[in-house]
């Protein structure tokens, strides 16, 4: 059974973000990135696998060592992902804004007359 992979996939798990970041930070042999994690060379290869089928790094062979880039586009398609609901929270959180703001000022335009009317009874019953 072929497996589809999809950028969200591969995101998902930390170690692989952390080898986004580790590669994106300069170009790494398998070797090289392997030596950073305290899991199995083999555990590192397959999380290399899983990023290089879903587009977001290129391996190159350089003699005996096999290189990883980082390919930034496909981070793109998260990117779009995430600022629609960036936009769609913003506007709601823009709105609650505004009605706490409209609740303040009417509850500042209550509480002056209330202490106007506690103060003139106040004053009338000396």
């Amino acid at each position: 059974m072929d497996t589809r992979r999809d950028v969200f996939q591969a995101i998902a798990d930390p170690t692989r973000r952390e080898i986004i970041g580790m590669i994106a930070r300069q170009p790494c042999s398998v070797n090289t990135i392997a030596e950073q994690f305290d899991v199995t060379r083999q555990a590192i290869s397959l999380h290399i696998k899983i990023l290089s089928e879903c587009g977001l790094l290129n391996i190159k062979q350089s003699g005996r060592e096999r290189v990883c880039e980082v390919k930034f586009e496909k981070l793109n398609e998260v990117n779009e992902w995430v600022q629609q609901y960036q936009k769609l929270w913003t506007g709601k959180l823009q709105a609650l804004k505004s009605f706490v703001e409209q609740e303040e000022l009417q509850s500042k335009k209550i509480k002056p007359s209330i202490n106007k009317t506690t103060s003139e009874k106040s004053k009338a019953k000396k």
